[in-house]
């Protein structure tokens, strides 16, 4: 008799492999780009943040019947890599201390570390092929037609805790433009990091 173990369908994307030198490093690009993407591009925007998310792993449980890949978090790390390269074009990497390069080819100089560790190049590259569907379909083709395609459902933003407030806030302070009015920018300092 078969079980349905619907847990499975959460559960394979915390299990990063074995202990060893890939599972650091993915650990590391996990806290490291997930860090960065929500304190930068998803900044006031924690609903928007989680919706990547939702979306990246429903994508990669669409694709994985295809493949023999059991466990997706280290795919869907890579996706946040590579959303979080493409946001950053200008920004200039160093690996290992051995060359230098510019952010978006920092999914592929680690697919080939990766590679070089001896893991399955398709586990990074169904990361890429998430990473990439979800930058178009919120970066680039709103900007080329004019449409927003993707649209974070009103069910998540109430979920968690979504404040149109704190994300006009953070759009001004981007843009370095004062608030529309002093009540909605929080009360707190400048938030320099340490």
């Amino acid at each position: 008799t078969h079980r349905v173990q619907l847990w499975r369908v959460f559960t394979n994307f915390f299990f990063f492999g074995s202990f060893g030198l890939d599972f650091l490093f993915h650990m590391f690009f996990l806290y490291r780009y997930a860090k960065l993407l929500e304190i930068n591009s998803f900044r006031g925007r924690t609903a928007d943040f989680l919706f990547m998310l939702l979306l990246g792993a429903a994508m990669l449980l669409g694709v994985s019947p295809l493949t023999s890949i059991i466990f997706l978090g280290p795919s869907l790390t890579f996706m946040m890599v590579y959303v979080w390269a493409r946001r950053n074009e200008r920004q200039m990497m160093n690996f290992l201390g051995l060359f230098n390069f510019r952010a978006p080819y920092l999914p592929w100089v680690l697919l080939l570390f990766s590679v070089i560790l001896g893991s399955s190049p398709l586990i990074d590259l169904l990361g890429i092929l998430a990473g990439h569907i979800y930058f178009y379909l919120a970066d680039v083709w709103p900007q080329m037609s004019g449409v927003h395609v993707l649209r974070t459902p009103r069910v998540l933003c109430w979920l968690v805790g979504f404040n149109d407030d704190v994300l006009a806030a953070a759009v001004a302070d981007q843009r370095h433009d004062p608030p529309v009015n002093n009540q909605q920018r929080p009360g707190w300092g400048q938030g320099r990091n340490l």
